[in-house]
């Protein structure tokens, strides 16, 4: 009577048969029955029947352990010895573990390789000529929808809080003069602020300065720079907010002898 063939799992090494047979028996890990563990790896390596030596020296050499570990812990240890003897079991336990960790890592990392591989980016095709173009600044067309008048009504009003700002105790208590406000340095802020911000708010920048002086130069720096195509203003609804844009991708620095 011919024995029937057995099909046996393939292990990508001794260490993965021991862990696949740990979850197999549902053995604690830190608790291993090694001669149970033992008995079922021999039948294991004896059922193989690879010919690659280099492959099979690997299990015979984890069979040596587990042998090895079986009888430390089948034959008593000396008297002397028994308080200092450490479990045989905790070095395989720890290769166990390490073992576990890089697997599972490994399981992770090819998941996220055939996510990739599921993944196409494209390179941009954007003509140079369209990369390069810059819409010409129309500056008629920018303040098209803006008045005298209304930027007047923002004056005053930024004036007024201004004024109501003033601690009228306070104020009596003297002065700290201060250096003339520089357009130009002004200039600098507004367009470092704007690069930074890009859309803000005309009333904000304004009831943000320290003085009514800063206020006046801060007013006529949004003034120069509208002139300058660097910046575009939008009001939605009569008596709105001015939105303020800043166009500019840099920051030029103007001379005081240029206004």
């Amino acid at each position: 009577m011919n024995n029937l063939p057995v099909k046996l799992e393939v292990f990508e090494g001794p260490l993965d048969l021991l862990l696949h047979l740990i979850d197999k028996n549902k053995i604690n890990i830190y608790d291993i029955p090694i001669a149970d563990i033992t008995e079922q790896y021999l039948e294991y390596i004896n059922a193989m029947e690879t010919k690659n030596l280099e492959i099979m020296s690997e299990f015979l050499v984890m069979a040596a352990t587990l042998i090895n570990i079986k009888s430390k812990m089948l034959l008593p240890a000396p008297e002397a010895e028994e308080e200092e003897e450490s479990d045989p079991r905790q070095e395989l336990v720890e290769r166990l573990l390490e073992y576990k960790m890089f697997k599972y890592i490994s399981v992770e990392l090819k998941d996220k390789e055939l996510d990739a591989s599921r993944s196409l980016y494209k390179l941009p095709t954007i003509p140079k000529e369209i990369a390069e173009y810059k819409e010409e600044i129309n500056v008629e067309e920018i303040l098209s929808d803006l008045t005298l008048a209304k930027l007047q009504e923002i004056y005053k009003s930024i004036i007024k809080k201004q004024v109501d700002k003033i601690d009228p105790i306070r104020s009596k208590f003297g002065k700290i003069e201060r250096e003339e406000i520089n357009l130009s340095e002004k200039l600098y802020q507004i367009q470092k602020f704007g690069l930074k911000h890009r859309t803000f708010s005309f009333r904000n920048l304004l009831e943000a300065q320290d003085s009514r002086m800063e206020v006046v130069v801060t007013f006529l720096g949004i003034l120069e720079l509208i002139k300058m195509g660097r910046i575009r203003i939008q009001q939605e609804y009569l008596f709105d907010d001015i939105k303020i844009k800043y166009l500019a991708d840099d920051i030029i620095q103007m001379e005081e002898e240029n206004f």
